[in-house]
């Protein structure tokens, strides 16, 4: 490995490529929570941790403080191995319980950091509406009849990812339609 390229010898076995390339993208979706943590001791040990990062980093003063931040919203033990650090900045700034929660639903319905965004913003916007204010939300209703034990498998399974059944139900049905190219509609 070198600083502007990643030498491989001629006759690799196919295995080895692909273990160095798990090696490559774990290291490249961990380099900002890596910058992250380093902001953070230096912030504990050494004080004035942004100055000497930035001319160290080349990285912007902004990109740099939010890495930090985030890692500090965010100890080891309550990151997402699955999610990006993108992921978790999206949430940063909730509550403990709803930043998981929101971390559990992304994680088990495969949501992109893009899509968590939209999620996010599409809650808040409906909390901010709400029904105090008379609007008729622009929604409509869709009445099941299903098994006993099919309601208590898909109450279960929402219950694994901390999320109402109903919410469960239609991000399962929008996973579904997205597989077979139908867009999701904000």
């Amino acid at each position: 490995m070198r600083s502007n390229g990643l030498l491989l010898p001629q006759g690799m076995p196919f295995d080895v490529w692909q273990r160095v390339g798990d090696c490559v993208l774990l290291a490249v979706g961990s380099l900002s929570w890596w910058v992250g943590d380093w902001l953070v001791f230096g912030e504990h040990t050494y004080g004035d941790r942004y100055q000497a990062a930035i001319a160290q980093t080349s990285l912007e003063y902004q990109t740099l403080r939010n890495y930090a931040w985030v890692a500090r919203k965010f100890p080891m033990a309550r990151r997402r191995d699955a999610l990006s650090i993108g992921h978790h900045s999206e949430v940063a700034a909730l509550t403990e319980p709803e930043q998981d929660a929101w971390l559990t639903r992304a994680e088990r319905l495969g949501w992109s950091r893009n899509e968590l965004r939209r999620r996010l913003k599409a809650a808040v916007s409906a909390a901010v509406r709400g029904p105090a204010q008379g609007r008729a939300a622009p929604e409509r209703s869709v009445s099941l009849a299903v098994s006993a034990q099919q309601h208590d498998r898909w109450q279960a399974a929402a219950e694994q990812v901390n999320c109402p059944v109903a919410d469960w139900i239609v991000d399962t049905l929008d996973r579904a339609a997205g597989r077979i190219g139908t867009p999701v509609q904000s």
